[in-house]
């Protein structure tokens, strides 16, 4: 059985290499379950799954005349899927329309109780809260009092008695190690969410 399969496959990536607009929906219809709940698990929505589905195939088919070549179809699509994965995470990282996209959905599944999720969610906030307290004392302040209190960089300078200039750099330089610490404490998707807390 497993011979048979492989065997259509080839024969329809020989098809797909000769133009076969059929022989694309055909794999497409084989792969595109696996791939979808390949690329959510990875981006966190399903949303987005969805399009980077359809993403993946056009550059399929895009390159159409070179898949007769491949000798591990399976093996490539995937690896093309976690390529264009790890892409959107990366812009979404400095997009904030996509940083509230992945932000909302995560937040509508938790208060629907998913349990998986808001336990995500918690961890998040918890790694959060370490790499905070891991601060020197002097950026932890500033980094609380601009984050937790909503105050200005102009209120913090007046309050600890330092210059605008010295609260700046601790919140950039606070910000960063944030940023490194959650992404070496949690998997990718979730860093994104950085960008709603800091």
């Amino acid at each position: 059985m497993e011979r048979s399969t492989s065997y259509c496959e080839t024969q329809l990536l020989h098809q797909l290499a000769d133009g076969s607009d059929a022989a694309l929906r055909q794999l497409f219809k084989i792969y595109r379950d696996r791939l979808f709940f390949y690329i959510a698990k990875i981006t966190k929505s399903e949303q987005v799954a969805e399009e980077l589905v359809m993403d993946v195939f056009m550059k399929i088919w895009t390159h159409r005349s070179k898949m007769s070549e491949v000798d591990n179809f399976d093996s490539y699509l995937f690896r093309i899927a976690r390529n264009k994965s790890i892409d959107f995470l990366r812009s979404a990282a400095g997009n904030a329309r996509l940083q509230e996209l992945l932000w909302d959905q995560i937040q509508a599944i938790a208060a629907n109780d998913h349990a998986d999720t808001r336990l995500l969610v918690k961890e998040f906030e918890s790694k959060q809260r370490e790499a905070v307290l891991a601060l020197s004392p002097q950026r932890r302040k500033v980094y609380t009092l601009r984050h937790d209190e909503q105050l200005s960089h102009e209120e913090i300078a007046s309050q600890l008695n330092v210059s605008r200039y010295t609260v700046n750099n601790h919140l950039v330089e606070a910000q960063k190690f944030v940023h490194r610490y959650l992404a070496q404490n949690m998997d990718l998707a979730m860093v994104l969410l950085i960008a709603k807390i800091l």
